[in-house]
């Protein structure tokens, strides 16, 4: 594992924020996590902007077309594509200007895009079945979205001066290991992917981006101890979805592996009643309690974040979360009396 080289006390946000202005979402961002601020994800502005269509706008001799199902493969890149590429250049625009604005720029920012198995269960191919249907589909999505998104990071490091830490988002991969994946006409299902088949592709693509590397996953109970084959050095995940022993004991094994793990333990919604310091921090407490590890583990090892992204919270409890998870943060390191 490459190791995660962040400020004790780091807290970061997942991706996506609400509004469709992203001059404001970059401030806020960088406003709001100095250590570890995130190019932020706009998907309220459509098509083109939620998490397919904008990695799509990051590959390489590949374009998609929107269809009424959501995406397809297309010969050659079109409006859709072009608009996708637009937004993804604003954004980093945006992101680059707060930086300079902030007047201290950060040691390591974070970007993010679909992963593979994501990303190929969210494009349908001519045929109109799912791209990760296809080995041979599989293998170019992932090759052609390794090399666009070490091309991005490459800018990214370059624009803002910073280290880059790539999130690979992986919401499908449980859904797919299960065999619960709808076709596209919805009538029936896709067979589930094998194990050693999604570890294999994730290390294809993780393995040609620059590290460290982080795989988020907002299902429940997702595979970590897949990701971390797959050579994940950190991995995030939102708390309140893991369930059972056998979840607990993976992320065990990945801290005692020396990897980070990214808790999401501030809604992502405004909850509609006070939320405290020490609530949000509860399970996190409870788990390194639970695991036998000390709590000054969470100092250097965990990283707290919002439960998922932000794009369904109005504009009051997006800095209130983001303003939650940096304390919580402090307060990892920094433990107030009583804890």
């Amino acid at each position: 594992m490459t190791a995660v080289k962040l400020p004790p006390g780091t807290a970061t946000g997942i991706g996506s924020m609400p509004g469709q202005d992203p001059a404001e979402a970059a401030r806020i961002v960088v406003g709001e996590l100095p250590d570890l601020p995130h190019l932020p994800e706009l998907p309220g502005r459509g098509l083109g902007a939620d998490l397919i269509g904008r990695t799509a706008a990051l590959l390489v001799d590949l374009a998609i077309e929107e269809v009424p199902s959501g995406y397809r493969v297309a010969d050659r890149p079109g409006r859709d594509h072009r608009r996708a590429v637009g937004m993804l250049r604003s954004d980093l625009d945006a992101f680059d200007e707060a930086i300079a604005s902030a007047g201290a720029a950060p040691a390591v920012v974070k970007l993010q895009a679909a992963g593979p198995w994501t990303l190929a269960a969210g494009i349908e191919l001519r045929t109109g079945h799912r791209a990760l249907t296809d080995r041979g589909a599989l293998r170019e999505f992932a090759d052609s979205l390794a090399e666009g998104l070490a091309a991005h990071a490459g800018e990214v490091a370059e624009r803002t001066g910073a280290e880059v830490v790539v999130q690979l988002d992986e919401p499908s991969l449980p859904a797919a290991l299960a065999g619960k994946l709808r076709t596209p006409s919805g009538f029936g299902t896709v067979a589930a992917v094998e194990s050693t088949d999604a570890e294999t592709l994730l290390r294809r693509v993780l393995q040609r981006l620059p590290g460290p590397r982080l795989v988020h996953c907002c299902a429940p109970d997702p595979p970590v101890r897949l990701l971390r084959a797959a050579g994940a050095d950190a991995v995030a995940v939102d708390v309140s979805l893991v369930s059972g022993p056998a979840m607990a004991e993976q992320l065990g094994e990945f801290w005692d592996g020396g990897g980070t793990l990214l808790l999401g333990l501030v809604p992502s919604l405004d909850p509609g009643r006070p939320v405290t310091l020490r609530a949000v921090a509860e399970p996190a407490l409870r788990l390194v309690d639970r695991l036998g590890f000390d709590r000054e583990l969470l100092a250097g090892r965990a990283v707290p974040t919002p439960s998922c992204g932000l794009a369904g919270a109005d504009r009051q409890w997006v800095r209130r979360a983001l303003a939650l998870a940096r304390d919580l943060g402090r307060a990892f390191v920094e433990p107030p009396a009583g804890w």
